[in-house]
C-alpha cells in the first residue's frame, strides 16, 4: 500500500480527548478481565470456601488438595480464560467484518464460517458414530471417560471445525471470484451458509446419533477448554490483532468509500484479502474451541461505539476486548445462575446480545432517537 495519502483528520482536540476516552476504556476491560478471571476460580458446584483451605494446605488431606488444585488450576481457570480467548477473537473478528463490508449489521460468521464449521463436526461426528462430543456439562465428562482416546476424539472435532470454517470462507471466494467486489463477496457468504446448513442437517438425519452431541456444538460450550486451547486461541489472537492494526489504516480511508479509497492510493484487493484472511483465521479458530456462539462478534463493536469515537485501529482492540469481556462474563452467568446445572454460554450470548440490538434499534427509531 504505497503512496498513500493522509487521511482526513478531525480536528486535534477532539482527537485527544476521544484517545483519551479510549485509553480509560481499555484499561477498564483490562481490568475488568482480571476481575472475571478472579471470579471464574469461585464460580461452581464447589465454592471457593471449600477450595481454598484444601488449596493452600498441602500437608492436610492429600486428596482433597489434589482435587482443589485440579478444579482451580486444570479446570476453572483454563475455562474462564479460554472464554476471554475465544471472545476476543469474535469481537476482533466482528469489528474488521463490519468494517471490511461497511455495514454494522455484519458479524464473523457472515462469509460462511459458522455453517463451515458446523458440517465438519457434524462429519466428523458421523464418521466416529456419534457417540461422542461435546455434550456439554456433566454429562460430556461422563462420555469422555468412557473412551480412552478421547483427546483423539477432541482433537478431531476441533481440527473438523477449523478446516471446515477455512473451507467456507474458501468457497465463499471462489463463487465471489476474488475480493474485489464486497457485495458479491457478501451474497456469496450467505449462499455458502445456506447451502453448507443444508448439508449439516442431511449428515444429521442420516446420523441421528449424533445429534445430541451436535447441540452442543451449536449451542456453544466453553466446558472442554483446556491450557494448549488458551495459548492457541492467545497466540492467533495476538497474531490477527497485529495483523488487523497494521490494516486499519486502509479501513479508515475503505469507510469513506471505495472511490474515495483508490483516490487516497489504498489497494483494496489486497487489503481486502488480508483482512478476509484475518475475520477466517480469528473465527475459525473461535469456533474449533467453542462451538458457536453468537452475538458476541455483532455487539462488541457497537458497545465500543456507544461509548467512545475511535479510529478502527482502536475500534478492533477495543472491540476485542470488549468481546473477551462479554464472554467471560456470559460464562460465569452460564455457570452460576442454575447452579450445580449449566446452561448452553450461547444461548445466553444470543438472549443478551439480542436483546441489547432489540433495545438499541427501538432506542433509534423513537421520536427521539437518531433515526
Amino acid at each position: 500500500m504505497s503512496a498513500v495519502m493522509p487521511l482526513p483528520s478531525v480536528p486535534t482536540r477532539a482527537r485527544t480527548v476521544h484517545a483519551r476516552r479510549g485509553g480509560w476504556l481499555a484499561v477498564a476491560l483490562i481490568v475488568l478481565a482480571l476481575c472475571l478471571l478472579a471470579l471464574g476460580t469461585a464460580v461452581g458446584s464447589m465454592g471457593l470456601e471449600n477450595l481454598l483451605p484444601a488449596l493452600w494446605n498441602p500437608q492436610g488431606d492429600s486428596a482433597a488438595h489434589a482435587m482443589a488444585q485440579q478444579i482451580v488450576w486444570d479446570i476453572r481457570l483454563p475455562r474462564t480464560l479460554g472464554a476471554w480467548c475465544a471472545g476476543a477473537l469474535l469481537g476482533l473478528a466482528g469489528a474488521v467484518a463490519q468494517g471490511l463490508f461497511r455495514n454494522p449489521l455484519a458479524d464473523p460468521y457472515l462469509l460462511g464460517s459458522a455453517s463451515g464449521a458446523s458440517l465438519g463436526v457434524a462429519i466428523a461426528l458421523a464418521l466416529m458414530g456419534g457417540g461422542v462430543g461435546m455434550l456439554g456439562g456433566a454429562q460430556s465428562a461422563i462420555a469422555i471417560s468412557v473412551y480412552s482416546s478421547h483427546w483423539l476424539v477432541r482433537l478431531g472435532l476441533t481440527g473438523a471445525a477449523f478446516v471446515g470454517a477455512v473451507l467456507a470462507v474458501l468457497l465463499t471466494l471462489v463463487l465471489a471470484r476474488g475480493v474485489q467486489h464486497t457485495l458479491r463477496l457478501l451474497l456469496a457468504g450467505v449462499v455458502v451458509g445456506v447451502v453448507l446448513g443444508a448439508l449439516t442437517s442431511l449428515i444429521l438425519l442420516l446420523s441421528p446419533d449424533s445429534l445430541q452431541a451436535m447441540q452442543a456444538f451449536l449451542l456453544g460450550s466453553t466446558g472442554f477448554v483446556g491450557w494448549t486451547s488458551c495459548v492457541l486461541m492467545a497466540a492467533v489472537w495476538l497474531l490477527c490483532l497485529v495483523v488487523a492494526w497494521l490494516l486499519a489504516r486502509g479501513l479508515d480511508g475503505l469507510a469513506l468509500g471505495e472511490a474515495t479509497a483508490l483516490s487516497l492510493g489504498l489497494r483494496l484487493a489486497p487489503l481486502r484479502a488480508a483482512l478476509v484472511a484475518v475475520l477466517a483465521l480469528a473465527t475459525g479458530t473461535a469456533v474449533a474451541q467453542t462451538g458457536l456462539i453468537a452475538f458476541v462478534g455483532l455487539a462488541a463493536p457497537h458497545l465500543v461505539r456507544a461509548a467512545v469515537s475511535v479510529s478502527h485501529g482502536r475500534l478492533m482492540l477495543l472491540s476485542s476486548l470488549m468481546g473477551g469481556a462479554l464472554l467471560a462474563g456470559a460464562d460465569l452467568l452460564a455457570r452460576g445462575l442454575l447452579a450445580p446445572q449449566e446452561l448452553p454460554v450461547g444461548v445466553l450470548t444470543a438472549v443478551l446480545g439480542g436483546g441489547y440490538l432489540l433495545w438499541l434499534m427501538h432506542r433509534r427509531t423513537s421520536p427521539g432517537g437518531l433515526l
